[in-house]
């Protein structure tokens, strides 16, 4: 067992893509994501939680198979924020840290994941970890279980990003890997990479 988990937030209505589910959208054959979902399996981190809200049974459908633990958000509806809240608490007790990742970003690799688990612990385990592309902060992060706190007082649809900048204790990651900044939003993004 590790004592870093996955959480991953797959219960937004991604109401920006339209009518039809975003997460459930198809790129080379497997819904958006069943794609993260498989990168945080194959990865160190153990359990991997996902986080479920809107359109809750499709997403755990689309998952089928995997060894996850999924957990429903009942305030989904309230933003990113409950979200979060829900997979941290979500977390097992032995979990010193949760890798946070985005159900909306099908590029992010197991290797990333592990990279990030192993310099967040080579760097003496901060309260956080997050990764960088020319300066640009980007997903997914490692959140240590000592951000609890913080993390029980958002509110509304935000990450932990804005509460995390300007603390000394939450060191950021240099990737040359563009994944960490790409996320899908809308119909015309997924066309686009469904095309690569």
């Amino acid at each position: 067992m590790s004592d870093v988990a996955a959480i991953v937030l797959a219960a937004g209505r991604g109401t920006r893509f339209g009518q039809d589910p975003k997460l459930l959208a198809h790129i080379a054959g497997k819904p958006l994501v069943r794609h993260v979902v498989e990168a945080a399996v194959m990865s160190v981190a153990h359990p991997v939680i996902v986080v479920t809200g809107h359109r809750a049974s499709e997403i755990q459908t689309s998952l089928q198979g995997l060894p996850i633990e999924a957990v429903y958000n009942a305030f989904y509806a309230d933003g990113l924020s409950t979200s979060l809240q829900t997979g941290f608490a979500a977390l097992p007790a032995n979990a010193k840290a949760g890798v946070v990742l985005l159900g909306d970003m099908p590029l992010i690799k197991t290797d990333l994941i592990d990279a990030l688990v192993k310099n967040w612990r080579d760097l003496n385990e901060p309260a956080a970890l997050v990764p960088t592309l020319k300066g640009q902060r980007g997903n997914p992060v490692v959140l240590s279980r000592e951000l609890e706190w913080l993390i029980e007082g958002l509110s509304g649809d935000t990450g932990a990003g804005q509460a995390l900048r300007g603390r000394a204790d939450v060191l950021e990651w240099p990737t040359a890997d563009p994944a960490v900044l790409q996320d899908i939003d809308t119909s015309d993004e997924i066309r686009k990479l469904q095309k690569l």
